[in-house]
């Protein structure tokens, strides 16, 4: 009975343990089918990464642009000796080397700032008038500089000695003020080179530049240290007169390549005749002046020297300040001579300097 159940329940056995072994390997298979779904895949490659390309440098020839403008203050007057206002460019010819230039502009005299340099001698030949040419320097500047205008200061002493450097009117009028005669020799040009080349490095292009010099001229430190120093040759009087005037002509020079305007007053009047170096010196004053475009002055007595000093700020105050470039492109550096005229009247004086050295380029 037994063996019979046996043989009937074993094919029931054979087919639960069947189905008991597909359902374990399902069970089995899957974990490992999801564990496949999530496994995390490498990292993407990192872009491609192309080096731009330098930009060409392009070829082009470097050229340097220098200027060569040339400006000349210029002072106009009619018969009377009054300043002419309210000209034009075409009312005025300039003339270079004897070659016509073509006028660009032509400044108006109130909109050119100024700059000017004030030379007082304070040396022993000015003592007795020296208080009243203290007074009417001090005046002029008052008069003359507007708020955009500037002055400096320079003492006429046994060597140059700069009291102030460019400022307001006011200031300047105090630092003359502050003055002192000293009673020594006379620098006469070491002095006026100072100021030169001091309003050469300090005053800008478009500003013009005025050197007023209140002197007799006459440079005695020079021949007195020559002297001192054994040249007993200097002790003769022709000897001197050679000696100023050739430091003349180097002191024009200096004074024209600073494109400095010269006007000088000298206040010894008739008693610069007393010798024949004391003539050349005022002489030579008067030489510099013309050539700067300046004027020279020896007034007859102290009362004439506020006047003075009136007309020379009048001056300045209705001058032109000429402008054109210069059609000479040789690079020389040599002198240059100007000729300025007015075409609208025959009868205006056209006082402008003779002649320019070209700035380095």
């Amino acid at each position: 009975m037994l063996l019979r159940k046996q043989k009937y329940f074993s094919p029931a056995l054979l087919i639960a343990a069947l189905a008991f072994l597909f359902c374990a390997a399902g069970f089995l298979i899957a974990p490992i089918t999801s564990a496949q779904k999530v496994k995390q895949l490498p990292p993407p490659p990192p872009p491609l990464r192309y080096k731009p390309k330098p930009t060409p440098t392009p070829e082009y020839e470097v050229v340097k642009i220098t200027s060569n403008l040339v400006m000349v203050p210029v002072s106009v007057t009619d018969a009377q000796g009054q300043p002419v206002l309210g000209l034009k460019p075409t009312d005025f010819r300039i003339e270079e080397d004897g070659r016509a230039q073509q006028i660009t502009q032509l400044g108006d005299p109130e909109q050119v700032p100024l700059d000017i340099a004030v030379l007082i001698d304070v040396s022993g030949s000015v003592v007795a008038r020296f208080d009243f040419e203290q007074q009417a320097a001090a005046a002029f500047l008052k008069q003359v500089l507007k708020p955009e205008d500037r002055a400096t200061v320079f003492a006429i002493d046994e060597s140059p000695r700069m009291i102030q450097r460019l400022a307001t009117a006011q200031v300047a009028s105090q630092s003359i003020m502050s003055l002192k005669p000293s009673n020594g020799y006379t620098a006469f040009f070491d002095s006026v080179l100072a100021a030169s080349k001091y309003l050469d490095q300090s005053s800008s292009t478009g500003r013009r530049r005025i050197a007023v010099v209140i002197s007799d001229g006459d440079d005695t430190a020079r021949i007195a240290d020559l002297y001192n120093k054994g040249n007993t040759q200097f002790s003769a009087m022709e000897n001197q007169v050679r000696f100023i005037e050739r430091a003349q002509v180097d002191t024009q020079r200096e004074v024209q390549r600073a494109e400095v305007t010269f006007y000088s007053i000298n206040p010894s009047g008739q008693t610069m005749h007393l010798n024949v170096r004391t003539a050349r010196s005022e002489q030579g004053m008067e030489r510099i002046a013309t050539a700067t475009g300046g004027a020279a002055f020896v007034p007859k007595n102290e009362s004439e020297l506020a006047g003075i000093f009136n007309r020379i700020a009048s001056e300045i105050r209705s001058q032109y300040l000429l402008q054109y470039y210069s059609s000479n492109e040789s690079g020389s550096r040599g002198y240059r001579r100007i000729a300025v005229s007015a075409t609208v009247r025959a009868d205006l004086r056209v006082r402008a300097r003779e002649g320019y050295y070209p700035k380095g380029r």
